[in-house]
């Protein structure tokens, strides 16, 4: 079983682990990096960008690095490297868990208590879910649903597809440190610089990935490419744009507009300004439209995979 197999198995595998199980609700991995890279942050912290860059080195180079080392030592095993691929994708992923708060948070408006469906918000974005109405809970958990689709799945794919358990490792701890110290508030807006910046190269590939395929698994192909091509660039985040566009244009709704980040109002461009507003039959279809698009880069990645390994063997 070549490296290629071992990736497809393992990265099927560990899709196949998050659709069953989801996330666990204690010990986490992703959770344990974060409490580590909160514990450097408090050794490193200074409000300036040099320290910031340090501490993403530091957390980011940590978690390849012991990636490297796991991967090291069951490389005679294909079994052993399959099962350690398995077991990498299903810690980075996080798709399922990402259907399920956003179906909670569907249920809920669909109920009409709006209250539990802001309370519900934050646990799947950073929205103030007070400022918000329930057709704004709707539209923000479907950009978080587009968004994290790329963040959460097809990014973590593509760079496994690279650099196997290291890339997957890899891409994950640097989404989890721009999620931590990656914005603009006071405290951050020097030290999580670096984080920012790396987040928004690792991010590239798989939010064009995500794009594409949300073109060609939506219901609307032509839509979605035409907003992706007219709006993506309007967004202030180089990939949440391509990706919310075509997820806008695929569903046929309008997603951007007036949204309130810790007390700070935001008015983004608008995407996909000819559909129309978004109601909260949409969250369903969202998260069914995140799943296709992570089952398909899956088969891509696996196939981009196979591809370089026949050029260089």
């Amino acid at each position: 079983m070549g490296a290629d197999r071992v990736f497809a198995y393992g990265a099927a595998a560990g899709l196949l682990g998050d659709l069953l199980l989801g996330d666990p609700r204690r010990g986490h991995p992703v959770a344990a990096f974060g409490r580590a890279a909160g514990a450097v942050e408090r050794k490193l912290w200074r409000d300036h960008r040099g320290w910031g860059a340090l501490h993403t080195a530091v957390c980011a180079g940590g978690a390849v690095a012991l990636g490297a080392v796991a991967a090291r030592s069951v490389r005679n095993s294909r079994a052993a490297s399959a099962a350690l691929t398995a077991a990498a994708t299903w810690a980075v992923v996080g798709g399922t868990s990402l259907a399920r708060e956003a179906r909670a948070i569907g249920r809920a408006l669909e109920a009409g208590d709006v209250e539990a469906a802001r309370a519900r918000l934050p646990h799947l974005c950073g929205r103030d879910p007070q400022a918000l109405d329930a057709d704004g809970i709707a539209r923000a958990v479907v950009e978080s649903v587009a968004e994290n689709t790329s963040d959460a799945v097809v990014g973590a794919l593509v760079w496994g597809a690279v650099g196997g358990v290291p890339g997957l490792v890899g891409f994950r701890a640097v989404n989890t440190l721009d999620a931590m110290v990656g914005h603009k508030s006071p405290r951050y807006r020097r030290y999580g610089w670096a984080s920012a910046r790396l987040d928004d190269v690792a991010g590239w590939p798989g939010a064009r990935l995500t794009a594409v395929l949300a073109a060609a698994a939506g219901p609307d192909p032509r839509g979605a490419v035409r907003a992706w091509r007219a709006d993506a660039a309007k967004h202030p985040s180089p990939n949440a744009g391509p990706v919310e566009a075509s997820f806008a244009g695929a569903l046929g709704v309008r997603l951007g507009g007036t949204l309130s980040y810790g007390g700070r109002v935001e008015h983004r461009p608008v995407l996909n300004g000819a559909g129309r507003a978004v109601q909260v039959q949409d969250i369903q279809r969202a998260a069914r439209l995140s799943r296709r698009v992570s089952w398909l880069a899956l088969g891509v990645c696996t196939v981009a995979r196979m591809l370089k390994k026949g050029r260089t063997s």
